[in-house]
């Protein structure tokens, strides 16, 4: 305080002249006390100014950290995807709660032993390994399986001799169709589905693909070739992708996420709609409402389960939003608001959730046996919803809980409905990875080439299929019969 300052100066003042300081610096001068204080003494007034300038000082400094902390590093523009900003200019982290790995005491893991043995060596020493002398023969043994790699990874390469034959009715020369390439392509079906789905499947760079195929497979393509292959293979497989997004539509419950993607570097969208054994992507310049309609042709007959984006809002029936997402923000809003009202909203709110939580997941739980359990937590949520604060934090908050008040717990009702969104994040995730490779695409022809084998692979690796040979076999048979097959159903497991 400048009064304070003022007294350990040694200069006499009064209640009067303090005030008028105070008034100063608090910006609530008046013109009259303007008069007043310019009429002190001048050590007075000295002390006075000082003490302004430092104030000034110090609120242009908190303006500066708020802006550098929204604008985030010197150089990088607000608005620039995360994609497309350099690693070391990026936040640490958060640390990991808990270690990694299953609780202790749980059964072990071991590789299972291969189903096929190809080879057999036997190993025997002649003599001691330590002394070098002779050894008497035992029945003990064990065995040990190794898998490797073998060597000779080459490429086939198979010349064809397709024999054109006149037909006298049709007045046209026939020939039998080769069922191991598509027409007029120099490159077999296993080269383009392992191609692709080591770019579309698993984030692989073009460039690491072209390496990948050149060094051990002895295959050399450009990477046009491979470009144009991945859209003849997209257009084959198109059929599918108009599949998965049926089923996925048809699907008791649905879950919806979107990230950024850029596109010939514009501003796009990439969503996500998943279930247990679809993923269907979609690429879009929209965030909002046109891309959805572009998925739903009418409102999902389902469940929903989303973050808290309101775009969703017109194409759900009904509604789960994340509980994860709600859960996260109340630990933000911790760190810099320390409000007591903030708090005590903080916790009751948290312990709301996480009741409805633990409630769902109890052995016996059933929206009948818990009816009266699940309505008392409705109430309690509408009761802190419809409370009034001055917290900001709190005011915004109780704002999206009555906005969202029959989306929270929608999972109580719907038992197979999850209370968090972490399979559209999981799913979305191997597209981000890859977004951060290859920086997305460069024209709208290749978002739809991504959209469509991103789908296809993810589809199949859900439900279970190996890629490769599920595309070479669904190309053949494009190509024997005239039509694709069925999308595959869910694989069995063996055993």
């Amino acid at each position: 305080m400048l009064y304070a300052q003022v007294m350990d100066a040694g200069i006499s003042t009064d209640a009067r002249i303090a005030k008028l300081i105070t008034a100063a610096l608090d910006g609530a001068l008046t013109d009259a006390q303007a008069e007043q204080l310019a009429q002190v003494d001048r050590d007075l007034l000295k002390l006075a100014w000082l003490a302004a300038a430092r104030r000034i000082a110090e609120q242009h400094q908190r303006i500066g950290e708020l802006q550098a902390k929204l604008a985030g590093p010197p150089g990088i523009d607000p608005v620039t995807p995360s994609a497309q900003r350099p690693i070391y200019t990026k936040p640490p982290a958060r640390k990991r709660k808990a270690k990694p790995g299953a609780r202790k005491g749980h059964p072990g893991k071991r590789r299972p032993t291969p189903k096929r043995i190809d080879e057999h060596e036997a190993h025997r020493l002649d003599r001691c390994p330590g002394c070098g002398g002779a050894l008497q023969r035992c029945t003990r043994k064990r065995t040990r399986t190794i898998e490797d790699i073998l060597e000779d990874l080459r490429t086939v390469v198979t010349e064809h001799t397709v024999h054109r034959d006149y037909c006298p009715n049709c007045k046209k020369h026939v020939e039998p169709v080769v069922p191991d390439a598509l027409p007029n392509a120099k490159i077999g079906h296993r080269a383009v589905a392992l191609s692709s789905w080591l770019h579309y499947g698993l984030g692989v760079s073009i460039s690491q693909v072209r390496e990948l195929l050149g060094v051990p497979f002895q295959t050399h393509l450009s990477a046009g070739g491979l470009v144009a292959a991945w859209q003849r293979l997209a257009e084959v497989l198109e059929p599918w992708y108009v599949q998965i997004g049926d089923e996925a539509r048809a699907s008791a419950h649905l879950h919806a996420d979107e990230t950024g993607w850029r596109m010939n570097g514009r501003t796009w969208w990439l969503w996500c709609f998943a279930n247990r054994l679809s993923c269907y992507y979609l690429l879009d310049p929209s965030r909002g409402s046109p891309a959805l309609e572009k998925f739903f042709a009418e409102a999902f007959d389902g469940v929903l389960i989303t973050d808290f984006w309101s775009a969703y809002n017109a194409f759900a029936t009904e509604r789960q939003c994340c509980l994860v997402h709600l859960l996260r923000e109340l630990e933000k809003a911790d760190e810099y608001n320390a409000s007591a009202e903030w708090q005590a909203f903080a916790k009751k709110l948290r312990r709301l959730l996480r009741d409805g939580i633990r409630l769902r997941k109890r052995p016996d739980f059933s929206p009948r046996r818990y009816a009266s359990r699940i309505e008392r937590i409705d109430r309690r949520l509408v009761a802190l919803a419809e409370a009034s604060y001055a917290d900001a934090d709190a005011t915004r908050l109780a704002k999206r809980l009555r906005k969202h008040t029959d989306a929270l717990f929608t999972f109580l009702d719907y038992p197979d409905v999850p209370f968090d969104n972490n399979l559209a994040e999981r799913m979305i995730r191997p597209a981000v990875i890859l977004r951060k490779i290859s920086q997305s695409n460069r024209s709208e022809k290749g978002a739809a080439v991504q959209a469509v084998l991103m789908s296809v692979y993810r589809t199949l690796k859900l439900r279970g299929h190996d890629p490769l040979a599920t595309i070479d076999s669904a190309l053949r048979t494009t190509l024997t019969a005239g039509q694709l097959p069925p999308l595959p159903v869910e694989s069995v497991a063996d055993g």
